[in-house]
């Protein structure tokens, strides 16, 4: 059986995203359009499905991780801030969207609410292998294994 370990992330992301646009319980709020996913951004994303992409991610890293928490996930999506000729700081990225995906996720009845954070339901967990293994089709290298 092929699981979220056995494929590459991008792809895996990517394929993830394009499903998620297709539930009525994933969609990008009003202000999507104009913030950045971070104080350590210069601009907003350029990609319009950023919000699907980043709700693959997130559902990607509490697969992996979980029980994960808010504070951890903007830990692993901060970056370096460019300060000009000052040294760069890291600094985390945005809250807002984490929490508003993570909302979303639950909703769609993908990840649920523990003591320690957030975790994946069973559901969640088969949707992100079925797409594993539809993703892993399409990689020839990969079928070996």
């Amino acid at each position: 059986m092929t699981t979220v370990y056995d494929v590459p992330a991008d792809i895996l992301i990517n394929h993830t995203a394009a499903e998620l646009e297709n539930n009525d319980k994933i969609n990008p709020p009003e202000w999507s359009n104009f913030v950045k996913t971070g104080v350590h951004k210069e601009r907003k994303p350029e990609n319009t499905s950023w919000w699907y992409i980043r709700c693959a991610s997130i559902l990607r890293r509490v697969y992996i991780d979980g029980p994960v928490g808010v504070i951890s996930l903007k830990t692993f999506y901060g970056g370096k801030k460019d300060r000009g000729v000052t040294p760069e700081v890291f600094r985390k990225g945005s809250g807002a969207i984490i929490r508003g995906a993570l909302h979303q996720l639950e909703d769609a009845g993908f990840v649920e609410k523990v003591d320690g954070g957030r975790v994946i339901t069973p559901s969640g967990r088969s949707f992100l292998d079925k797409n594993s293994s539809v993703v892993i089709k399409d990689i020839p290298d990969l079928e070996k294994y």
